[in-house]
């Protein structure tokens, strides 16, 4: 059963006694690269929460023309994932704020973060929890699927 989008109140008490696991992003054009790194951070936790930019935050670090999908589309498509337990969405730049609200165990981002690169990491470390730095799929990513479109 895949996720469904949840405010904060209701994930608190649908993660009791599970092992938590968050990772954050835009999840604009879904390709088999986001399906890969969901799968594999959700096989390292019990309950895998997936929070998405808004789309003021995506047109402020990926510029105007994005994202393609607005966030109402990228919640409903990323929650039907097996894999997602749950999605939520932040308006600010990092997700700093919400790590510290939901606290999960573990904080997964892709291979083109570094633990030391991540302000988040020092959150997440600070109350004991793991950040852990997922490879990526080589050639998959939504910039790359736009780039071939516009061909």
């Amino acid at each position: 059963m895949g996720g469904r989008s949840v405010t904060l109140s209701e994930l608190q008490a649908q993660r009791e006694g599970k092992t938590v696991v968050f990772t954050n992003g835009v999840f604009d054009i879904l390709h088999a690269g986001h399906v890969d790194y969901l799968e594999k951070a959700r096989a390292l936790g019990d309950y895998l929460v997936v929070a998405l930019n808004t789309d003021a935050t995506v047109q402020a670090l990926k510029g105007p023309t994005r994202p393609v999908n607005h966030l109402e589309d990228r919640l409903r498509v990323i929650s039907a994932l097996r894999c997602v337990d749950c999605a939520v969405w932040f308006s600010e730049q990092t997700p700093e704020a919400i790590i510290a609200e939901i606290r999960p165990d573990i904080h997964v981002k892709g291979g083109d973060y570094t633990v030391e690169s991540l302000p988040e990491s020092k959150i997440v470390l600070g109350y004991g929890g793991k950040v852990v730095i997922m490879p990526t799929l080589e050639g998959r990513s939504t910039t790359s699927t736009i780039e071939r479109m516009q061909r």
